[in-house]
């Protein structure tokens, strides 16, 4: 037997005997005797009499804001607080109960001081900061929240098929609205001083009228600077205090026009879609685009086979594109 072999087995002797010794020494605390053989017997379930280490700290979840779109409420969203919970247990959760229905038609600036005063208290309370998931015409109301906050604290925005550049189609919300009126004629209404009281005419994006709404937009054309205003240096700033902008959307969605108007993309005036890379807002980096994408900050999730109300229903979707944001 080599040199080698003797040390390893005297090493592997030394610490059965250590083991053996420790064993019957913790059963002689407890009033036992067993023979050498006997105590070699219990050795595989040693690791049940000894006491078990600590769990590791885990910090515990940002809290999650949850913002409604059109005609919504907070009972819309039980399946997405189900699965939250679920996954994150403990998360404290928020689900805004404000501008319900009828009033969701408000005009948006409104909607952003009502919601914005109901999320500083829940922010101020979250020093490490918070997670927004903002549905349709609720991505629009949080894009200007992180624009006119100077000192949000939002970790990820989750802009859940929401028209970020604006909507221009033909809806079962618009028949129901105007019903005399087409998406070709509605810029008469909606770049009015009366069409801009209602909070889709805020964001209806003609790009065959270009001149018109950049003029009359009271609330797109500024959060995405498009037209100058003395706000436009502090907006942008504010808005890049965020920490990820997640975009969700989808060939299906059946609502939003075009659904690439979900990940920044809209139509140019022969109503070609242009995807966000190409867009002007992105180009001049109006808003800050440009400079989140540039330093990774952006993840465009789209999904097919989503219709629009089903995107905050769907587990597929909540896994794949919500869940893994939420740290």
């Amino acid at each position: 037997m080599g040199l080698e072999n003797s040390s390893r087995l005297w090493r592997q002797g030394h610490y059965t005997h250590f083991i053996m010794k420790s064993c019957g020494s913790m059963l002689g605390l407890w009033g036992l005797r067993l023979p050498p053989t006997g105590i070699l017997l219990l050795l595989p379930f040693l690791p049940l009499l000894l006491p078990a280490a600590p769990a590791p700290h885990r910090a515990p979840y940002k809290p999650v804001i949850v913002v409604h779109g059109l005609f919504d409420s907070s009972y819309s969203f039980r399946h997405l607080l189900e699965y939250i919970n679920e996954t994150h247990p403990g998360t404290v959760v928020t689900v805004l109960d404000l501008f319900d229905g009828r009033e969701s038609l408000r005009p948006l600036w409104e909607q952003v001081q009502g919601f914005g005063e109901a999320v500083a208290p829940i922010m101020a309370k979250a020093p490490q900061g918070v997670h927004l998931i903002c549905y349709s015409q609720g991505g629009l109301v949080c894009r200007a929240l992180l624009s006119v906050m100077d000192e949000h604290n939002v970790d990820s925005f989750i802009s859940l098929s929401s028209p970020q550049m604006g909507q221009y189609g033909d809806t079962d919300y618009l028949k129901w609205l105007f019903p005399t009126s087409m998406r070709s004629n509605l810029y008469r209404i909606c770049y009015s001083p009366w069409g801009q009281e209602f909070s889709i005419c805020n964001y209806w994006h003609d790009p065959h009228h270009d001149d018109l709404y950049l003029n009359a937009s009271s609330f797109l054309a500024l959060i995405n600077g498009e037209r100058d205003h003395p706000n436009a240096t502090a907006w942008k700033k504010n808005f890049l205090r965020v920490g990820r902008l997640v975009l969700i959307g989808g060939p299906d969605d059946g609502v939003i026009t075009p659904w690439q108007s979900s990940f920044f993309g809209f139509y140019d005036a022969n109503e070609t879609v242009l995807e966000m890379e190409e867009q002007p807002v992105y180009l001049r980096d109006s808003f800050g685009l440009k400079t989140l994408l540039a330093r990774g900050a952006i993840v465009r999730c789209p999904m097919a086979g989503i219709s629009h109300t089903a995107w905050h229903s769907n587990r597929t979707l909540y896994e794949t594109c919500i869940e893994p944001w939420l740290s």
